[in-house]
């Protein structure tokens, strides 16, 4: 059985750091010192926040309805979580949200599009739906 990761000490409360990993099939073992994602410190409340919050694409009032709580509980839970990962906040209620969910999503492990690639998708999409040519298409994609 596997259980979830603890970050914090139970006897000092200071932070552990995880040494030793095992391949549950050959069990090699492997010690050292590893670091874990700024996601592993989120309680399981935060984690399956973040999850609805990156499914609703940030879109905070679709959070709402997924929730079934109001706007100012997701403002207040997404603070809670901004501070709980370490970012500091800028002013008052201002904080590099594009920072913060750009670091969020790469540390799950996805990768973002790069603009171009978003736009040539586009270009492919408006040429398979005859709204530009071939050579417009061709033009549009060599400008990129």
């Amino acid at each position: 059985m596997a259980y979830k990761v603890i970050t914090d000490c139970p006897v000092c409360s200071k932070t552990l750091k995880i040494t030793k990993l095992q391949c549950s099939h050959c069990h090699t073992t492997i010690e050292n010192e590893f670091e874990l994602s700024k996601l592993a410190s989120l309680s399981k409340d935060q984690l399956h926040f973040v999850e609805v919050f990156l499914t609703c694409r940030g879109n905070i009032k679709e959070v709402e309805k997924e929730l079934g709580i109001s706007y100012p509980t997701v403002r207040g839970k997404l603070t809670d979580i901004i501070s709980s990962l370490g970012y500091v906040q800028k002013k008052k209620n201002e904080v590099d949200e594009k920072k913060i969910v750009t670091d969020i999503i790469s540390s799950l492990g996805y990768v973002q599009k790069k603009k171009n690639e978003v736009d040539e998708k586009k270009i492919v999409t408006m040429l398979e739906n005859g709204e530009i040519t071939p050579e417009e298409a061709i033009k549009l994609l060599k400008e990129e």
